[in-house]
């Protein structure tokens, strides 16, 4: 590796400033929660408030004093902003402060990399840091950007900072060569899963949602969970029986931040495409968190970033026991299920959520008869390399009549592609659904 990550137990002194502009505030307790879950120790926080970052060290000088006379008193060796810096102005805190300085996104990136367990993992993360750091490879060089003159030493060469920049970008290409293969494994496993007509769930929220503990409350999986930021980061599969449904696959995603930073959901954009390609969301939110509304936004603005908005939805409220309220079930005017109220951790409400389940995927299988006339042969034939017939047999005058089941989604793509309209298919009562939910 051509950069340095901090170590664990590493004294730091913290920077939090306040801005006007809403969309550019960060949570100075969720920034703590960062810090420790990265191992490292925190001294001080200096907080301070302005209307727009300073475009050279980000704080101003009156700030740079300030944390210059924290890291003497506390004996730190490390500044982290609880904000994205850019390159320049990180290199210049350094030089001023002459320590090393790590900002929101490169915090995220450490714990990132302590966590990451899989190849897969390993290798997204490697992906992230080394682009993140590619823009901030001078600070380490500085000395060596120039050639060196003299005898023997003139004429045409690369210097240090080149040829660092050059192996940089090669092992970018290859991790992504790796990340495709890998990328396309996936997309054949989600492939086999829609032909044998399993449906797919991923559980997706705010990171501390409780996601990993709901998941191994449901599948009695042994995923890793705990009471930190991101314990959670490579995505985990298990089967799960829904009744009237059958098996389903469960999907344990890595947790959602406030302004989580582009190129982690550049680098991650494998492993969330299970949430992406799902069938059913299942959004996890801490129902005790005061700032639930805020994280329930930042959530839905990543999936619509990976292209999962127009997924279907289930929301659940986790952690009802930290405030001594019921487990229930919230629907919408039409009936429908919309949010399950439950404690993951106690156990309590998970009967509620698989009869939620079972109905929200249920809405996704059509299972019915048709029949087909002999000029309908080329339907037939569809139907059949679909996998959706699930028996057939033939009346006196020649028609065949098929007992149907499949996903509602492969039924309308696959009517769309032989030119034909889906609902002229469908039974009056399945029609007067259809008509009803559009």
């Amino acid at each position: 590796m051509f950069f340095e990550r901090p170590n664990a137990g590493e004294t730091a002194v913290l920077v939090h400033i306040d801005f006007q502009d809403e969309q550019e505030r960060e949570d100075p307790g969720e920034f703590l929660e960062l810090v420790r879950s990265a191992g490292a120790e925190p001294a001080t926080l200096i907080t301070g408030s302005r209307q727009r970052p300073d475009s050279r060290t980000y704080v101003g000088s009156g700030k740079l004093e300030e944390l210059r006379e924290a890291l003497s008193v506390h004996h730190a060796e490390l500044v982290i902003f609880n904000h994205a810096l850019s390159p320049s102005q990180e290199r210049n805190v350094e030089q001023s402060l002459k320590c090393r300085v790590l900002d929101r996104t490169g915090l995220i990136l450490d714990i990132f990399a302590q966590r990451a367990r899989t190849h897969e993992g390993k290798l997204q993360v490697e992906l992230a840091q080394l682009e993140y750091m590619s823009t901030r490879l001078v600070r380490g060089w500085t000395h060596l950007e120039r050639q060196k003159g003299g005898i023997g030493l003139r004429g045409p060469g690369e210097t240090q900072l080149e040829t660092d920049r050059r192996l940089l970008r090669a092992r970018i290409k290859s991790i992504h060569k790796r990340l495709d293969k890998v990328r396309s494994q996936r997309s054949q496993n989600r492939r086999a899963r829609s032909r044998a007509e399993i449906p797919s769930v991923s559980l997706v929220g705010y990171t501390n949602a409780g996601k990993s503990t709901l998941f191994n409350s449901l599948t009695q999986a042994e995923v890793y969970a705990a009471d930190q930021l991101f314990a959670t980061l490579d995505p985990t599969l298990r089967r799960l029986e829904v009744a009237d449904v059958g098996p389903v696959v469960m999907a344990d995603t890595v947790g959602f931040i406030r302004h989580l930073p582009h190129k982690l959901v550049e680098a991650f954009r494998a492993t969330l495409q299970e949430a992406a390609e799902a069938s059913l969301l299942v959004h996890v939110i801490d129902a005790a968190d005061p700032d639930r509304e805020l994280n329930v936004t930042q959530v839905n603005n990543v999936l619509e970033e990976i292209g999962a908005s127009e997924v279907p939805s289930l929301k659940v409220m986790n952690k009802i026991d930290l405030f001594d309220s019921s487990p229930r079930i919230e629907r919408d005017e039409h009936g429908v299920h919309q949010t399950v109220w439950l404690s993951a951790r106690e156990g309590r409400g998970l009967d509620l959520l698989a009869e939620a389940l079972a109905e929200r995927l249920a809405e996704d299988i059509l299972d019915f008869p048709l029949t087909l006339t002999p000029e309908q042969g080329r339907l037939r034939a569809a139907l059949h390399e679909s996998g959706a017939v699930r028996g057939e047999d033939f009346d006196e005058q020649g028609r065949s009549r098929l007992a149907l089941r499949l996903p509602r989604r492969d039924f309308y793509q696959l009517m769309s592609r032989l030119d034909e309209r889906a609902e002229d298919y469908l039974p009056r009562s399945l029609q007067q659904r259809e008509a009803w939910e559009a």
